[in-house]
């Protein structure tokens, strides 16, 4: 099976450069028009430049597809807006959003300026929501959308000094969980990407000889699997170097212990039972736990 995207328009944020230009590119070469998204901004945020957005519209168009350039903030609900009107208005719809747009301040939580950390929420998790909400009636209408979030490893599973970046790409997580149940009616599936990549964002992260292994390239399939037409939802997909792999938020099978003076002690004396993940399930929805933690409170009382 072909991935074509022949009819399809698609919005990609932070596309003047690394991932986010390669997710464009790719997604035009396969027959989408393209809204190139870039503030145009330094890693930290800092700063804008229109050029960034412009520069890959002008690879997309010398390579005889369609584009346009935009250089809204994300974290401008009104200019996010005015860019799915003009994607709309140009191409009469909006089928996907790759929520690619993000910056970088690290520091150790000590030294962490909580500016800093709201700064940093508020492009990766406040931008991914405006730019949701903003498709989502228009996707709503049609029928059918596809959005694809831009989560993280650090995320997922933590990484030193990066408090505030792994708070909001986890919290993407959370956004994608429940779009995915609110859109499942209306034909909108929405996943996570996981991407380990070489960008501005990873420079002086690694060593140059695993920089080169990790192009942004190697992530754009697992991208165009999460955008395409064919797309599961609800799915979290990791990639680098070659490499794919899924993520799962799980719930382990757990005990039953009455209510009484001594539970707590109790419960430390069992936790290791607690967290065993024998028999481990990938809930559907947040009402697995309740149900989960009910049917053993029935169990116990016969």
């Amino acid at each position: 099976m072909t991935l074509d995207f022949a009819g399809r328009v698609a919005i990609v944020t932070g596309a003047g450069g690394g991932l986010g230009r390669q997710h464009a590119l790719a997604l035009a070469a396969r027959g989408a028009r393209v809204l190139v998204n870039d503030l145009g901004g330094a890693v930290d945020g800092s700063g804008a430049a229109a050029g960034a957005a412009q520069a890959v519209v002008d690879e997309i168009r010398a390579a005889g597809g369609q584009a346009l350039a935009n250089a809204a903030s994300v974290t401008d609900f009104d200019a996010v807006l005015a860019m799915v009107q003009q994607a709309v208005d140009a191409w009469g719809r909006v089928d996907i959003l790759v929520n690619n747009a993000g910056i970088l301040r690290d520091k150790s939580f000590a030294k962490m300026d909580m500016q800093d950390f709201r700064l940093v929420v508020d492009v990766h998790l406040m931008g991914a929501a405006y730019c949701a909400k903003a498709v989502w009636p228009h996707m709503q209408a049609q029928n059918y959308g596809r959005i694809v979030m831009t989560t993280s490893s650090t995320g997922l599973y933590g990484n030193f000094g990066q408090a505030n970046y792994g708070a909001a790409k986890l919290a993407q997580v959370g956004l994608m969980q429940t779009l995915s149940i609110e859109g499942a009616k209306h034909g909108i599936h929405v996943n996570a990407l996981a991407p380990t990549a070489a960008t501005r964002m990873t420079e002086g992260l690694m060593p140059e000889e695993v920089l080169a292994q990790l192009t942004p390239e190697s992530v754009v399939p697992a991208m165009l699997v999460l955008a395409h037409e064919s797309a599961p939802t609800r799915t979290i997909l990791c990639a680098g170097a070659g490499g794919f792999e899924a993520a799962h938020i799980t719930l382990t099978q757990g005990i039953h212990l009455p209510s009484g003076p001594d539970t707590p002690e109790q419960l430390a004396a069992r936790l290791a039972e607690v967290t065993a993940r024998d028999g481990e399930q990938v809930p559907q929805s947040g009402s697995a736990q309740g149900t989960l933690e009910l049917t053993k409170a029935r169990a116990a009382l016969g």
